[in-house]
Parts: structure tokens; sequence; C-alpha cells
């Protein structure tokens, strides 16, 4: 068996978090790095990633989320969101930053400015939206395997109000809405979802060749 089966059979949605155990500042660092480093469509990564700390918030929080013990008890709760829409200003820092890494001539990013332009801040609002949406998802794909290669474990949720976050945490005025929650930290022992058997289907029923 390879480490990342290993991985994957070892990590479960966990229901139970132990309130006092935390994610060491090192290794919550290696968690942000993995999700900086996650690909998004061009490159964009059109989303941000709120750590929400204060105690209180994170009580209205699971008010707002059928009272799901993990928004509370876990050591991180992350609050995925994603940019409800791009504008010139976020092509125009993409590309600057493209010639402060790449250390690019701007005349020769122009083509690639204007591409972006042309095919990005053209769509219509609804399919933007969704569009970074879908790039979360990217994300938290990475987040949970390298979450469970480290041995963190952790939760995504989509049962929460997502309106009601976005007020919460004051998202809209930063033209963000939320997408999905990531809980992480370290099981309870009394979490009996650890225990369970994984229900997946086989490879045979996922995969079809087309020849």
């Amino acid at each position: 068996m390879t480490q990342l089966i290993e991985d994957l059979r070892w990590r479960y949605s966990t229901k139970k978090f132990d309130p006092t155990k935390t994610i060491s500042d090192a290794d919550f660092k290696v968690l942000m790095e993995v999700i900086a480093l996650v690909p998004s469509s061009n490159g964009l990564q059109p989303y941000k990633f709120m750590v929400v700390e204060n105690p209180e918030i994170r009580k209205k929080l699971r008010e707002k989320s059928w009272n799901q013990s993990q928004v509370t008890d876990a050591s991180h709760l992350v609050v995925m969101c994603a940019y409800i829409q791009l504008n010139e200003w976020h092509i125009d820092e993409f590309i600057t930053l493209n010639q402060v890494v790449r250390a690019a001539e701007p005349e020769k990013l122009v083509g690639f400015s204007m591409h972006l332009k042309n095919s990005i801040i053209s769509k219509p609002l609804e399919e933007m939206t969704a569009n970074n949406e879908n790039q979360v998802y990217i994300a938290l794909g990475h987040l949970l395997h390298a979450a469970a290669q480290m041995r963190i474990d952790s939760s995504p949720m989509e049962g929460f109000q997502k309106e009601a976050y976005d007020e919460i945490l004051g998202l809209k005025e930063k033209n963000l809405k939320s997408v999905v929650v990531c809980a992480l930290g370290y099981r309870s022992d009394e979490d009996a979802y650890q225990h369970q058997k994984k229900v997946r289907k086989n490879t045979d029923d996922l995969f079809e060749w087309v020849v």
C-alpha cells in the first residue's frame, strides 16, 4: 500500500474534536503553504481563506451551522471563500506579481493580461462566481490530503447557512462569499465515526474506459 492510500484510508470526516488539543503554529503554517501552492485556473487564486480564532464569533457561526460542535471545538476553523467578482484590479495585481516573481518584462505580459481580461471579466457574474467557487474545492481537496498526511483531523462542512456566515464575517463588503468550511484539529476518543469502515464505490464502478 502506498503512503498516499494509507493517508486517505486514515482520514475521515471528524464529527467530534478534542477541544484541548491544538495544531502547532508550525504545522498550520505548512497547511497554509500547501493551500498557497494549490493549482487554480490561470493561477489567479480567486479565493481567500478566513481563519476564525475569535471564540465568540465561532459560537455565532455554530448557531448558523445547526449546532455542529466542530465549529467551536476544532483547533482551527477555516471558512473558505470565493471572490464574487473578479475585475481589472485582480488581473493587474496578478500580472504585477508575475513581473516580480519571474522578472518578466512588462511588455511581454500585455497579451496575457488582455487575454485574461477578455476571457474572465466579460463573463456573466453568475458564471464567474460559480467558477471561483469551483476553484475553492480544488484547494479543499489538497488541504484534506495534506492534513491527513500530517495526521491532523479534518471535517469539511457544507451544512451551514452561507448568508448568515457572510453577514457575521462581513464577507460581502470584501467581495467574498463563503463556499465551504473546514474544521481542523484532533479527533476525540469519543468520536464513534473513527471506527467505522469507509463506504466507497469499487474503482470498476467509478471508472469507464473509452477506447
